[in-house]
């Protein structure tokens, strides 16, 4: 069985047992987290379409990091003018392991 969810503006397909990351969400590690904007849930030959989204279903998930991606640098040049900008960006991430599908 697996199911598409919503959150931080994306879609993800996930499945019990998948690990993910997504866009930093509030909680510790070990915390348990309920998704409920779920958007399609499939499998065993039966797929179910909300429309926007499915009342009754459930995703619940584990968190199992909070941390920080691989830094980025962004370089900003302009030719012949002697104007250069170095700047490093590190995103907030959320590491999940998807527990369950209901409904």
């Amino acid at each position: 069985m697996y199911a598409v969810i919503q959150t931080g503006g994306k879609q993800y397909r996930v499945a019990p047992g998948d690990r993910l990351r997504v866009e930093k969400l509030p909680g510790e590690r070990g915390a348990t987290l309920t998704f409920e904007n779920i958007l399609m849930v499939g499998g065993e030959g039966a797929v179910r379409v909300g429309k926007p989204v499915l009342e009754g279903v459930k995703v619940t998930a584990q968190i199992t990091a909070q941390d920080r991606g691989k830094k980025i640098i962004v370089f900003k040049m302009k030719r012949r003018k002697n104007y250069r900008r170095k700047h490093g960006h590190r995103q907030y991430y959320t590491e999940l392991q998807i527990t369950g599908i209901e409904g």
